[in-house]
C-alpha cells in the first residue's frame, strides 16, 4: 500500500489513491489537474525523504469548489456596551488523488 504525505494548505495530508482532500481554495476550476508537494512517500518496505522526493510526483483533480462551515466570532468588553459579532466561512476546494508516481 502506497501513501504519501502532502503539503496542502499550510497543513500537511495523508494520501493515497482515491482520497478526497479538502483544501483552502486553489486557483483552478473544475477537472484541472493540480499537483502536490509531497513531503513523504511510503511504498510498502521503501520509505523516501529529503532530496529523494524529487522523484516522486502526487497529482489529483479538482472536484469542486465550496464554502466551510461558519464560524462566530464575538468580542465583548464588561461594563462598557461593547459588544461585536462577526462571521467568517472559507473558501475552500475539493480534490481527489488520481497519481502517486515515482520515476
Amino acid at each position: 500500500m502506497a501513501f504519501a504525505i502532502v503539503r496542502a494548505g499550510g497543513r500537511q495530508e495523508r494520501v493515497e489513491v482515491g482520497t478526497v482532500l479538502t483544501v483552502d481554495r486553489l486557483k483552478a476550476s473544475e477537472s484541472d489537474t493540480v499537483s502536490f508537494v509531497p513531503v513523504l512517500h511510503v511504498d510498502g518496505d521503501t520509505i523516501l525523504s529529503g532530496a529523494d522526493l524529487a522523484k516522486v510526483t502526487v497529482e489529483g483533480e479538482v472536484l469542486n469548489d465550496l464554502r466551510g462551515p461558519k464560524i462566530v466570532i464575538q468580542n465583548y468588553k464588561n461594563k462598557t456596551g461593547y459588544k461585536r459579532r462577526m462571521g467568517f466561512r472559507a473558501d475552500l476546494t475539493r480534490v481527489k488523488i488520481t497519481s502517486i508516481t515515482t520515476k
